[in-house]
């Protein structure tokens, strides 16, 4: 048996299993707390490290493709904060952590386990029933079916539409994807034989995200225990198709030249206003609305 215990969280492995429990100190991302306890099988497990560091640096496990809905379903797209396969390492812990590495590698080669991509999960995903905000509209899942509420700032082309409805078996796949310059991420319920590509903003099947911290974790969840219930990329038949890479979470814009396109003037008021809103809900603090609003309007104007 071998145990690290850090003030980012705990992993014990027993030969079998690797244990994950999360942290609960400030520090720790609200998505792996969300996440909370869970157990990686050695067959899902492609290897693991220890990144040295000046304070102890950090434990990284590496799973194979296809085994983890929650990296499946984010494209690999999540910061290094909220990933749960990445545990800090306190600076007194370093020699624990390597036995550990030790032991964890030790028993994958002993067992022989591949580290090719799976055809199927071999870790559940994230416990239901969940629920999730977005910018414009609340999503929840019970397992079965999925809901989507409208919040008051939706669009008037989501607005007709009115509440969705999906259970499992009309939904082909689920996409999520953070949001990237002046462009908003959305979670997106693709249903069988739908074609038309609609931007966030209008498509009904989707929700638009803005920023990570405070919003976008628990989308990923949602849209992971989601994705653990379809049939797997992997299946053939055209039936469940692999899902695109996730966008990068802090993509430099495009060089703004001196006049600006319309339909750059009007993404840049259109993520204002959107601040705005986040912040009169409590989303973002005034703090964060403040840091977050000259970060737009510099990349913007300078591209920086």
């Amino acid at each position: 048996m071998a145990e690290l215990m850090v003030r980012d969280g705990t992993w014990s492995f027993d030969g079998d299993v690797v244990r994950i429990v999360p942290g609960r100190e400030r520090g720790v991302h609200k998505l792996r707390q969300d996440l909370g306890e869970f157990t990686v099988p050695l067959a899902a497990m492609a290897g693991i490290a220890h990144e040295p560091g000046r304070k102890g640096g950090r434990l990284r496990l590496r799973l194979r493709d296809g085994t983890d809905p929650l990296l499946q379903v984010t494209g690999g797209g999540l910061p290094d904060e909220a990933n749960p396969y990445r545990l800090t390492v306190d600076a007194g812990r370093v020699d624990v952590a390597e036995y550990f590495v030790d032991a964890v590698r030790q028993a994958l080669m002993l067992e022989q386990i591949p580290d090719g991509p799976a055809d199927h999960y071999l870790l559940p995903g994230p416990s239901v029933p969940l629920s999730a905000a977005g910018v414009d509209g609340v999503a929840t899942f019970d397992g079965e079916r999925v809901h989507i509420e409208w919040r008051w700032n939706t669009s008037e082309t989501k607005r007709d539409w009115g509440p969705r409805n999906f259970a499992l078996s009309e939904l082909e796949a689920v996409e999520w994807r953070a949001a990237a310059g002046l462009e908003s991420g959305y979670l997106r319920f693709r249903t069988r034989g739908a074609t038309e590509r609609l931007k966030p903003e209008n498509d009904p099947n989707s929700i638009e995200l803005w920023g990570f911290k405070k919003e976008s974790g628990t989308t990923a969840l949602l849209a992971a225990a989601v994705a653990a219930r379809l049939p797997h990329p992997s299946a053939g038949g055209g039936k469940s198709l692999p899902l695109a890479p996730a966008a990068p979470l802090t993509p430099t814009a495009p060089r703004a030249s001196a006049a600006a396109p319309a339909e750059d003037h009007d993404a840049l008021l259109r993520r204002l206003r959107e601040l705005g809103d986040l912040r009169r809900d409590g989303i973002l603090t005034e703090e964060e609305f403040t840091a977050t609003k000259a970060a737009v309007l510099r990349r913007f104007h300078t591209g920086d």
